[in-house]
């Protein structure tokens, strides 16, 4: 059994990251079904002038590259936010096993709060979910980063 708390204060480590590069700070870690890290990765669409770079794009990228195959099985991907419908699509398409997500997303989330791409029955793949792993620091990081955004 992974330890999801351990690898949800890595995918904080990358939304940190993120922070400090201005970038809304989310952070992602893919992990093998052994334990190993695969990838890791944070928000970068600002920085790399692309609106697909979210954190979870680019470790399910890195990760297809590091086992040669865009299919993901028996993987598990940790986000301090839960994912957006493009990024929900893209970890079904990749096949992932499970999804571990620390924060709810009231605005984009879909993978519980306003859509469920993730376990919908009519898509070829679903896998299993675990929510709320270190919310409250999932949380109070992107809050504080916006708050000081506003002022």
């Amino acid at each position: 059994m992974l330890d999801d708390v351990k690898y949800m204060e890595l995918a904080l480590e990358q939304a940190g990251v993120a922070a400090r590069q201005g970038e809304v700070p989310v952070g992602a870690v893919l992990v093998d079904e052994r334990g190993q890290v695969l990838a890791r990765a944070c928000n970068m669409p600002a920085r790399q002038c692309d609106p697909t770079a979210h954190a979870e794009i680019l470790v399910l990228r890195q990760g297809a590259k590091r086992v040669g195959s865009y299919r993901l099985t028996g993987t598990t991907l940790y986000v301090t936010i839960e994912p957006c419908p493009m990024c929900a699509g893209a970890i079904v398409l990749a096949r992932i096993k499970r999804l571990v997500y620390g924060a709810q997303d009231p605005k984009t989330g879909a993978c519980a709060t306003l859509y469920n791409i993730v376990q919908d029955s009519r898509l070829n793949h679903r896998l299993e979910v675990s929510r709320g792993i270190l919310a409250e620091e999932c949380r109070s990081l992107i809050q504080a980063f916006f708050q000081k955004r506003r002022k």
